[in-house]
């Protein structure tokens, strides 16, 4: 398979569905058989297959106690690795079969290290996806250093050889580019290296955005296709969805689990994709797409959110302002909080919050209860949060106002007076903040676009009718405000008595008379 510089999307990627939320809806006769094969089988094939988990680690172990540093940094060879190999790919499928994986039914060929040095496999949708190293001889993988201190799975990452990755180690990822690279480049000397390039589970209806990290080294790589062929998909663990311990108990209550493993052709990249490792991804991901008849989308996480890409910015897939008044109306009726009547924001210096104050506000009546909440906030050092982003965040969850009213309040609460003119402009930091309240967009995405609207506007800030040109009225962008700056009623939270006092000193406005007036 030959690379180019683009290929044609896959059909419907258009409307491409949400590929972060599973629901699994069961019929009254399924849910009998769950419960009765959940009592009676689930706990036995769990309890055999941690069993089985405890006897890979000696034979994981076996592989590198005693070994000096330099030779772990070089493939295992000799009859530890014969040993170890064999033993902890046994046990393995024993495992799997245990919890009821007793098909693995594989198409295509496997590719050999020299013709493929990197394996990408997708769609990525369950913690049992582990599964496909076996149909690919236990390959390299990528993992987190933090996994190295979980219990058996340390030793198994270790026996792996595995590339590790710290979050907390801003030169990590570094070392891991310089990593893949060595082992990709070294002629067929280092097994396999497999990535799940789309870095997070998603529900298998559509193609999370791929990460570039697998194709930096510009090396043939063989895609790899991963489906659960089962008339009840008990498998799938998205970022919404059944939990961990839901997905295991149905997916042992099964009779029988099949999982199919599809080897494509090996993809050939272009001299440009070589050198453009996006460019690399983007056209695998539509490959593989197409294969699996399902879209490419951009959809993505970032930090804990996950987004898609609109125009020049990535939002959250789901408005980030509804999920806030959800979490909002929840810890209220937990800790017994104000349910109809939330305070006015305070008047403070430069506008922050403490817990205390924020808590007040929210209506809740312990400043430990606002936890929950505060990363739907921006905070600064001392851990203080805005009280503009307070006041715009809850005018929004009253439901009252329309997109152009709500443009208009965010505009005067984060804009600033030029004292040279005398008018207000919208600057880089205030723009993102709205940005990121209402719409979860990335601060990076944020300060590119105003620096892109202040070009095409000449100026260093927007003005209140260039900020609704674009919020309101961009082809782009206007629907997207008007979609999620419109909450359902069953989203919204209940009128606050008093008109709240914005920080910055500008009153707000008298929310409109209903039909009754």
């Amino acid at each position: 398979m030959e690379g180019g510089s683009s290929q044609g999307a896959p059909p419907a990627a258009a409307a491409a569905p949400n590929p972060f939320v599973h629901e699994l809806r069961l019929s009254r006769l399924q849910r009998v058989k769950f419960y009765v094969l959940g009592v009676v089988l689930a706990p036995i094939r769990v309890a055999l297959a941690f069993v089985v988990l405890f006897l890979i680690w000696p034979f994981a172990l076996l592989q590198v106690v005693g070994l000096p540093e330099e030779t772990l940094q070089e493939p295992f060879s000799g009859w530890r690795n014969t040993v170890s190999h064999g033993s902890v790919y046994l046990l393995s499928r024993l495992m799997f079969f245990l919890l009821g994986f007793m098909r693995i039914r594989v198409r295509g060929q496997r590719a050999s290290r020299l013709e493929a040095p990197i394996l990408v496999a997708a769609p990525h949708s369950t913690f049992f996806d582990p599964i496909i190293l076996l149909p690919c001889d236990l390959p390299k993988v990528v993992s987190r250093t933090e996994n190295l201190h979980v219990p058996v799975i340390g030793a198994l990452l270790r026996f792996n050889q595995a590339i590790l990755v710290s979050r907390h180690d801003p030169a990590s990822r570094k070392k891991v580019v310089e990593e893949v690279k060595r082992r990709a480049t070294s002629q067929g000397k280092w097994p396999q290296v497999l990535f799940f390039p789309e870095g997070t589970c998603s529900n298998k209806k559509a193609l999370l955005k791929f990460k570039p990290g697998a194709f930096i080294s510009g090396v043939p790589i063989q895609p790899v296709l991963i489906r659960y062929p089962n008339s009840l998909d008990s498998t799938t663990w998205a970022w919404r969805g059944p939990g961990v311990l839901k997905v295991i108990w149905l997916t042992a209550s099964q009779p029988c689990t099949t999982v199919e493993v599809e080897f494509l052709p090996v993809y050939q990249p272009s001299s440009e994709e070589a050198v453009n490792p996006t460019l690399y991804a983007n056209n695998v991901q539509k490959v593989m797409a197409r294969a699996l008849g399902i879209p490419a989308t951009d959809c993505e996480f970032v930090g804990n959110l996950p987004v898609t890409v609109v125009g020049h910015l990535r939002v959250a897939l789901e408005p980030r302002i509804w999920e806030l008044g959800k979490v909002l109306r929840k810890a209220r009726c937990l800790t017994g909080g104000v349910k109809c009547q939330l305070d006015p924001v305070p008047v403070c210096a430069p506008g922050q919050l403490g817990p205390t104050e924020l808590a007040r506000c929210l209506g809740l009546p312990c400043p430990e209860d606002v936890e929950g909440l505060l990363n739907y906030f921006q905070q600064d050092t001392d851990g203080n949060t805005d009280s503009r982003e307070v006041s715009l965040a809850l005018e929004t969850l009253e439901g009252e106002y329309e997109p152009q009213q709500l443009t208009c309040r965010a505009f005067e609460l984060f804009s600033e007076m030029r004292a040279e003119t005398g008018d207000r402009r919208l600057r880089s930091d205030g723009f993102c903040a709205i940005l990121r309240l209402l719409l979860g967009t990335p601060r990076t995405d944020g300060a590119e676009l105003h620096s892109r609207l202040c070009r095409d506007h000449r100026q260093d800030g927007l003005t209140l009718d260039e900020f609704q040109d674009f919020s309101l009225r961009h082809p782009d962008y206007a629907r997207l405000f008007s979609t999620y700056l419109r909450l359902p009623a069953a989203r919204a939270l209940a009128k606050p008595g008093p008109p709240p006092a914005y920080a910055n000193g500008i009153p707000a406005a008298a929310s409109p008379k209903s039909k009754a007036d």
